[in-house]
């Protein structure tokens, strides 16, 4: 691994606190940390750049994982790797006692080939599922690894004044594990990373494609949806295409168990509550036109964004898989969930009644914003089901582009705007300070 260069801090800016009169920032080094930020902004994107040119897929993300760990031990911190396989966590203890605080960035890529005319276009390649596919960041990984990489640089030079300690996540698959593995943040918690020292609250960013570079937006309570994957095999009995009345037509019972499924959302639950969303992505049977086959198998997955609702919904998806074939003289076997499985995300709403106004001084007060909660998942939901948890989102579309001409998170030609990275820096190093400076101890 190439070691990447660093730049000099000035004494300045090492020793010069300032405290904010803005409000919600009463005591942080705002000034501080925004020429902090400044100072390394080109550095912040040459780290994502590179990391976007060599992606890597879920647990194994060994190049990435050995940059991260090799600038936070020159940063003086005491450097965990191999966590939850490929993960790294960097400790910061600062000169004043206080709480600990988490930081965490997510380091995975996905599957998925890029068509960017990018001078760091990534042409990386690795093994998915026993398949040789493309690699490309197609989520904005690469960019909360450089963002955190460069918090974790404003805040170490600020240590002597920094009220707790903070704990520097990098976290392998959030995408989820490869098959027959473990990882992400579920394994991490498993292994104890909330602990020692125990963590009190937990913040992190994602990158968003669709909201305007510069901006910040945030919510209270249920941000992203629980995901659960699911598996409906049909068994019925195989005949002749032309004699249907021999068999058990599975294909005709997987259809019918389709359209019930299409049911539960839109006449079981209290939709004006929550959405939800029951989808089959992939349906196989058969393989002839003149044969109805033995067996049918479909995959698909449920979102939803309360807890009693996902536990209804699962019920449901049984009950109408089972009632629908036992009617038509076949049987199901149901698996929820068939591989992954993640709860509700969730900020806490005191948590984020305290940062938001934070949040609004270092962004200005037009460039945050309150954002509806999306059926999309994500992993930090096991670390703020048990702390307490705030995520935001930093925009990353060109400002003036029309939002209909965005290219979607995990598509080919996913792009972000890199103007707002700096804020991303400074609201994460301030997040942590402002934490520490409301919980004193």
């Amino acid at each position: 691994m190439q070691a990447m260069m660093k730049p000099v801090l000035s004494l300045t800016l090492l020793f010069s606190l300032f405290v904010s009169p803005l409000s919600g920032l009463a005591q942080v080094p705002m000034e501080s940390i925004e020429q902090l930020s400044r100072a390394i902004s080109d550095q912040v994107l040459t780290w994502r750049r590179d990391f976007h040119q060599h992606p890597e897929l879920s647990n194994r993300e060994f190049r990435t994982a050995a940059i991260v760990a090799e600038h936070l031990e020159t940063l003086g911190m005491e450097v965990q790797t191999g966590v939850a396989h490929t993960g790294v966590v960097g400790v910061l203890e600062g000169g004043r006692p206080g709480p600990v605080v988490m930081l965490r960035a997510d380091m995975d890529g996905l599957p998925v080939e890029e068509r960017n005319d990018l001078p760091f276009r990534s042409e990386a390649r690795g093994e998915y599922n026993g398949q040789d596919v493309p690699v490309m960041h197609a989520c904005g990984h690469d960019s909360h690894v450089a963002i955190l990489m460069g918090a974790a640089e404003v805040l170490a030079a600020l240590r002597d004044e920094l009220p707790g300690t903070v704990k520097f996540v990098f976290q392998p698959a959030e995408e989820g594990a490869p098959g027959g593995e473990e990882g992400g943040a579920e394994l991490m918690v498993s292994e104890g990373i909330l602990e020692n020292p125990k963590v009190d609250a937990a913040f992190a960013l994602h990158i968003n494609a669709v909201q305007d570079a510069g901006k910040i937006g945030y919510g209270r309570g249920a941000r992203y949806a629980s995901v659960d994957d699911f598996g409906i095999t049909v068994h019925g009995k195989q005949t002749h295409g032309a004699a249907p009345w021999a068999g058990v037509d599975s294909v005709v019972v997987a259809a019918q168990i389709i359209n019930g499924l299409q049911t539960i959302v839109s006449r079981n639950l209290e939709i004006t509550q929550q959405p939800a969303v029951v989808t089959i992505g992939s349906i196989h049977g058969g393989v002839r036109s003149n044969i109805i086959p033995e067996k049918v198998e479909m995959v698909g997955t449920i979102r939803a964004l309360d807890e009693d609702m996902r536990s209804q919904i699962h019920q449901r998806v049984r009950e109408i898989a089972e009632g629908v074939a036992t009617s038509m003289g076949a049987r199901v076997d149901v698996k929820i969930p068939l591989s992954s499985s993640y709860p509700v995300t969730a900020n806490d709403p005191a948590l984020a009644d305290k940062m938001i106004p934070g949040l609004a001084s270092i962004a200005g007060a037009d460039n945050i914003e309150e954002l509806k909660p999306v059926t999309g998942a994500e992993d930090f939901s096991f670390f703020s089901q048990i702390v307490p948890g705030f995520y935001i989102s930093l925009g990353g579309k060109p400002p003036g582009k029309p939002e209909s001409e965005v290219a979607a998170h995990h598509t080919p030609d996913f792009y972000i705007d890199e103007s707002g990275f700096d804020l991303g820096v400074r609201a994460m190093a301030a997040m942590a300070w402002q934490y520490m400076l409301d919980n004193q101890r």
